[in-house]
């Protein structure tokens, strides 16, 4: 493993202090627990997980960098499938995680300029410290009649029309390890040895869970992760949205391809101050911990529950679909100042050694027409 950063003492403290609150569960529920209530503790336990906690996560300062941290042109268009939708049906933008807020203010402030600001500006964010970053993000960037559009929600409203979606949100629910074994499928979770967690499996009992695994044959020696609550969250976004669309931006890959021969130890993967690693009882509540995304369980969530499926892209199509280009021409090449740190921008999110190719985009509809972001480069057969 690479040399992470060390620790301060706060910091020691924190961490120890879910260790501890992990270790007791375990104890308490004879031994094990199952991975999926680890991650859950570990990013989302109340003042002590990573996404509850108050360090900075994103950025360069943090432990990683998103899109609409990397340029401006990521949420310039977004804006313009937003603004395709909110023309059609009109209604409210709902974002589910909002990061630092960066990603709802370059929306709104192009929402703006294509004269079609939705009703309101909804953000469904689980972090308390989160939202006082997005308040202040969207304070210093907005003028106060667009602020004024931006509503905080504490749950998913009963119903909604117009465009929802999350950019990185489906890679940190909490997702389940399954390992294949001689004797048959077993789950992957967290035990106890003194003082430290290990891994621990026990035979798979869990109904949902043995479906899903059944589906892909794991070999002997193979382990990979499944995430139904992935496919809780588009049913309960279904039950919401009325009319408009429902759209994810996030890494990942097809069945297919995601449980693959080869991808034996599965897309677990942890990040800690810009620095990538693979184990998850490092530092927890610390660093985030996250799974690929299986884009085909997705695919058929959102049409088991009615759903129209509107497409399936990598980011980079997506983005020239949506018109980055033309955001890119606003600028001048003669500028070099302004034009070059913009382009090297776009390369980050557009090229298949960056963002391009293994961030995804996918969509849902309900009462609308086919999607600008998806014109061109569906790659649905692919799923």
């Amino acid at each position: 493993m690479t040399s992470l950063p060390p620790l301060t003492e706060d910091q020691r403290s924190a961490t120890d202090r879910l260790a501890a609150a992990v270790m007791a569960e375990i104890a308490a529920e004879g031994g094990w627990i199952s991975f999926a209530r680890y991650m859950e503790l570990a990013l989302y336990a109340p003042g002590m997980g990573y996404y509850s906690g108050g360090s900075t996560k994103f950025g360069a300062g943090g432990d990683f960098v998103t899109a609409p941290e990397i340029s401006w042109l990521f949420a310039g268009t977004m804006a313009r499938q937003a603004a395709q939708v909110l023309r059609e049906v009109g209604g409210d933008v709902l974002e589910l995680g909002a990061g630092t807020g960066r990603l709802a203010a370059g929306m709104l402030q192009e929402l703006q300029r294509l004269e079609m600001l939705p009703e309101r500006y909804l953000i469904l964010e689980v972090s308390a410290s989160l939202r006082e970053v997005q308040r202040e993000t969207l304070s210093a960037m907005l003028p106060e009649a667009l602020f004024r559009r931006v509503v905080w929600l504490e749950g998913l409203p009963a119903s909604m029309t117009g465009f929802l979606f999350g950019n990185e949100v489906l890679d940190a629910l909490p997702v389940h390890l399954v390992s294949g074994h001689d004797s048959g499928l077993h789950e992957r979770g967290v035990g106890r040895e003194g003082e430290r967690m290990v891994w621990r499996d026990v035979p798979l009992t869990q109904p949902q869970l043995q479906t899903m695994a059944l589906g892909v044959s794991l070999p002997a020696g193979y382990v990979s992760e499944f995430c139904p609550a992935a496919m809780a969250l588009v049913a309960s976004l279904a039950e919401v949205l009325e009319r408009g669309a429902m759209l994810f931006v996030d890494y990942g890959f097809p069945r297919h391809e995601y449980y693959h021969p080869q991808r034996a130890a599965g897309t677990l993967m942890c990040h800690y101050r810009q620095h990538a690693h693979d184990d998850p009882f490092l530092y927890p509540g610390l660093q985030d911990i996250t799974a690929h995304v299986d884009f085909t369980a997705i695919a058929e969530a959102g049409v088991g529950c009615g759903l129209d499926f509107h497409g399936y892209t990598t980011q980079a199509q997506f983005l020239i679909n949506c018109g980055i280009t033309d955001l890119l021409s606003r600028v001048s090449p003669s500028d070099m100042a302004a034009y070059l740190p913009l382009a090297t921008q776009a390369q980050k999110l557009m090229s298949p050694a960056e963002m391009g190719e293994l961030f995804k985009v996918i969509a849902f509809g309900r009462g609308v027409g086919p999607m600008q972001g998806f014109v061109r480069g569906d790659k649905r057969h692919t799923l």
